[in-house]
C-alpha cells in the first residue's frame, strides 16, 4: 500500500478522523475548507502528532500510537509542497532548488529541471516569479530532497486559469513519470476527479 492511514486528532472543537488505504498513484483527500485536510498532511509529515491511530507509507510505519512509534520528521523523508511556495527570498531559483538537495537518490538536478520546465528561471529571484512559476520551483525543491513520498497542499490555490492548467499538467506528469506515492488535498471536485488515482472524502 502507498498510504495506510488511520488517524484521529482533536483540534479545539473539531475532531478529525481520517481513514485512507490506497495503492500506487496519486491519492486525493477531498473536502471543504476547514475539514482538516491540511492537518492530515501535517500528521503524515510528522509536524503534528495524532491523538491515536497509525501512519504507514509504502509499508513502513511512521506513526503508531498503540506501539509508541513516532518517526522524526527528517527521517520520514516527505517532500512537502505547502499552499504558499515558501521560497527563500534571498536565494535565486537555482539556490532554492539546491537547498536540502541530497543528491544520493531519486531524480538528479538536471532531470528535475527538465521535468518541470524551469531552466529559464534558474537565475531569477523569487519575487519576480508568477504564482505558477513559484509553485513549480517549490515542487522541484521537494523532489530534489530525495523524498519517499510527496504531500501537496492545495497546489492549485490562488492561481489564475492559465497557471492552474499549467500546474495540473505538471502534477499529471509527476503522477505518471515519477512513480512516487503522492497525497494531495483539494476542495475542488474537478481537480480531484482529473488528478486522483483515488479520491477520499473527509
Amino acid at each position: 500500500m502507498s498510504f495506510d492511514l488511520d488517524l484521529t486528532k482533536r483540534l479545539g472543537e473539531t475532531e478529525i478522523a481520517c481513514r485512507i488505504v490506497a495503492d500506487a498513484g496519486l491519492t486525493v483527500l477531498f473536502g471543504p475548507s476547514g475539514a482538516g485536510k491540511t492537518s492530515v498532511l501535517n500528521m503524515v509529515a510528522g509536524l503534528t502528532a495524532p491523538d491515536a491511530g497509525h501512519v504507514r507509507v509504502g509499508g513502513e510505519t511512521l506513526f503508531d500510537g498503540a506501539a509508541g512509534i513516532d518517526v522524526p520528521v527528517a527521517e520520514r523523508r516527505a517532500g512537502y509542497v505547502f499552499q504558499e511556495a515558501r521560497l527563500f527570498p534571498h536565494l535565486r531559483v537555482r539556490a532554492n532548488l539546491l537547498y536540502g538537495c541530497r543528491g544520493d537518490g531519486g531524480l538528479d538536478v538536471d532531470e528535475t529541471i527538465a521535468l518541470l520546465g524551469i531552466a529559464h528561471l534558474l537565475d531569477r529571484w523569487p519575487r519576480t516569479l508568477s504564482g505558477g512559476e513559484a509553485r513549480r520551483v517549490a515542487i522541484g525543491r521537494a523532489l530534489l530532497s530525495d523524498p519517499r513520498f510527496l504531500l501537496l497542499d492545495e497546489p492549485l490555490s490562488s492561481l489564475d486559469r492559465a497557471r492552474r492548467e499549467e500546474i495540473m499538467a505538471l502534477i499529471e506528469r509527476l503522477r505518471d513519470a515519477v512513480r512516487m506515492p503522492i497525497l494531495m488535498v483539494t476542495h475542488d471536485r474537478d481537480e480531484a476527479t482529473r488528478l486522483g488515482t483515488r479520491v477520499v472524502g473527509i
